[in-house]
């Protein structure tokens, strides 16, 4: 499966590490995007790319309750600053996968798989997974990647090219650009990880959730007898404690909206 992430394991009391980062920067200063060869104007040509190529791979989920459904919650997300802030348009689509992942490509598009929602106890685990991976869109961490990597090819490729020139994705997927094992836009370094936890638990309580939540979603998924392809873990600003109210009833009836869903798979 080309889109299948790395499993990085933490021990439970890491969970305060994010709150740690989050907290431990200057005060009123944001967490940012680093070094750029991109646009914010071709990530988004990027993200557009490859996302056409993810719905002509897999299965959009037939369920328009299940659509509507991720897309109110990752509305709630994305109505935090941080997310407006970032210019990116943030879109949200099941597919009928019955894997445990999700991933978001540059510029803003999500894709979540129809395994994540079925494993999701609540609401707020799934915004839990939805917030760390917008964050990754909003620090802009896939194109900071690969600009690093790709220091001296990029800015003569990138010069008044549209990314969805096929020439020019077929030279980007070369580069790491692509939906590829090891593209950039799919996996991260540590440090990445460490920011999207961080602000992806920030985003989540500002959109009401409690992110404890996210701890306990990520313990059971590390206690069970198969460890799914999305897996790391989203910690908790103690603040946020208490503040959230998952709709526990609508969360229950997208789980059972997608068994019919999944079982094509």
């Amino acid at each position: 499966m080309p889109f299948k992430k790395c499993m990085v394991t933490y021990a439970t009391g890491a969970i305060v590490v994010a709150v740690v980062a989050y907290a431990a920067r200057t005060p009123g200063v944001p967490l940012k995007p680093g070094f750029n060869l991109f646009s914010k104007e071709q990530d988004m040509q990027l993200g557009e790319a490859n996302a056409k190529q993810v719905t002509a791979q897999y299965q959009v989920a037939n369920n328009q309750f299940l659509q509507d459904y991720v897309r109110r919650v990752g509305s709630r997300l994305a109505a935090a600053a941080e997310a407006r802030q970032s210019g990116f348009e943030f879109r949200f689509t099941v597919l009928n996968v019955s894997d445990i992942n999700a991933f978001a490509l540059p510029g803003g598009p999500m894709f979540i798989y129809s395994g994540l929602l079925k494993a999701c106890d609540n609401e707020a685990q799934l915004a839990g997974v939805m917030g760390h991976e917008m964050s990754h869109v909003i620090l802009r961490h896939g194109t900071h990647e690969a600009s690093k990597a790709n220091l001296i090819e990029l800015p003569a490729l990138l010069a008044g090219s549209l990314i969805g020139n096929d020439t020019v994705t077929g030279k980007l997927t070369g580069m790491g650009l692509g939906l590829g094992a090891n593209s950039f836009i799919l996996k991260f370094s540590r440090d990445a990880e460490s920011e999207a936890d961080a602000l992806g638990s920030h985003l989540m309580a500002e959109a009401g959730y409690d992110p404890v939540q996210m701890a306990r979603f990520f313990e059971k998924l590390a206690a069970g007898p198969q460890r799914p392809s999305f897996f790391r873990t989203i910690r908790a600003p103690a603040t946020a404690r208490g503040r959230s109210r998952p709709r526990c009833r609508l969360c229950r009836r997208a789980r059972m909206a997608i068994r019919p869903v999944s079982s094509s798979v």
